[in-house]
Formats: structure tokens, C-alpha cells, sequence
């Protein structure tokens, strides 16, 4: 019987992967980044495309992969905020959701949005635009509009000893897509930052 990889393996495997295409040991020689403009040609480098290109085709091997024998791509995290610790799955973000992890994803956002409302209270809520480059304050009805459009949550952290930013991910489709789309009918999310009274989100 042929031995199937775990999810764990499939992480390990891309990432000595990536290492090795950044090193320039795996490139897609078909990859031509040129697009016809002298000036624009002589600035681009086609290794580095044909570096990117062949970890792009590996990636989507592992992804098949993954399809063809039900290799989930969920692992689960950890996140501790104001003495509260949430259990919760995450899609690795170089790995897909099986149908199953989906509906794994559906289960965990109810508790994954009681977590986020007790640990945000009286803090100033943003809403990512702009591709992520500018933010529009948020009221807490609209972050409950937005709810029921979306089929999962994600959330993380950043911490020092002077500011806290939570950062809230409500997404729809494949994890590995809605991370950057925004607005796509198959797969997109919308980021809800928040900080403390009078801060701006970071990131």
C-alpha cells in the first residue's frame, strides 16, 4: 500500500521546496516574463520568474495531490488574549480546503466570533480597503452585517507591551484564494482590525 502524506509532511515538503526554487535549483524554463517593451524588458529577470513559476507548478501538484487523497489542509492554532485561549482550525496558507475542511472552517466561526467579541470590547474597530491599504472605521453593526455573508472566520494578533491589534478575517470560499481577493463571487474576505481608543491599525 502506498504510503500518503500527512498535511504536516505536505507543509514540510513545500516549504524545502520554496528554499530550493529561491536558490535558484528548480526553475520552469518555459516562464518568460518579458511582455514586448524595451524599457520595461530590460528591468525584469527571468530567473526569478522562472524561479516563482516552478514553485507555482509544484505548489498546484501538491494541491492535486492533496484532492486525490484527501489530504486535509487544516492545522490548528492557538491564540491567547487577555487570559482567554482559543482552540481554532486554519487552513495553512500554502495548502487548500477539502470540502470537509470547509465545513470544519463553517463550525469554528460561531466560536471563533464569541472569542474575538470578548476580547474586543471598547476597542476601535477598522475596516481594510483599498487592498489593504487604508482602513474605514467600523461600527459594531456593520461588522454584524457582514457576518452572514461570509462562511468562515479567521483570526490573529499583534502584541507588544504598549499596543494590541486584533485582526478578524471573515472569508467565503477557498481560504487559499480569499486571501487576496476581496470582492470575487468564488473566494474573497473582508479584514476587520481592532485597536485600542484613538490608535490606527498597523498591519
Amino acid at each position: 500500500m502506498v504510503k500518503v502524506h500527512t498535511t504536516e509532511e505536505l507543509i514540510d515538503i513545500l516549504a524545502a521546496e520554496h528554499e530550493a526554487c529561491l536558490r535558484g535549483e528548480r526553475l520552469n524554463l518555459s516562464a518568460n516574463p518579458y511582455i514586448g517593451n524595451i524599457a520595461v524588458d530590460s528591468l525584469l529577470k527571468p530567473d526569478a520568474m522562472q524561479r516563482f513559476s516552478a514553485y507555482q507548478d509544484f505548489k498546484s501538484a501538491i494541491h492535486q495531490y492533496q484532492q486525490d487523497h484527501g489530504v486535509s489542509g487544516i492545522i490548528w492554532r492557538e491564540l491567547t488574549l487577555k487570559g482567554q485561549t482559543l482552540h481554532y482550525p486554519q487552513v495553512h496558507e500554502r495548502l487548500i480546503a477539502l470540502e470537509r475542511d470547509l465545513e470544519t472552517l463553517r463550525q469554528a466561526k460561531p466560536r471563533i466570533l464569541e472569542f474575538w467579541e470578548r476580547v474586543t470590547p471598547e476597542m476601535d474597530l477598522y475596516l481594510s480597503v483599498n487592498q489593504g491599504k487604508d482602513y474605514e472605521p467600523l461600527t459594531l453593526a456593520e461588522v454584524s452585517a457582514l457576518i452572514p455573508r461570509t462562511d468562515w472566520a479567521n483570526i490573529w494578533k499583534w502584541e507588544n507591551q504598549t499596543f494590541l491589534e486584533v485582526v478578524l478575517q471573515l472569508g467565503w470560499g477557498q481560504p487559499h484564494d480569499a486571501n487576496y481577493r476581496r470582492g470575487s463571487l468564488a473566494a474573497g474576505s473582508e479584514y476587520i482590525h481592532g485597536v485600542p481608543v484613538g490608535c490606527q491599525p498597523i498591519g
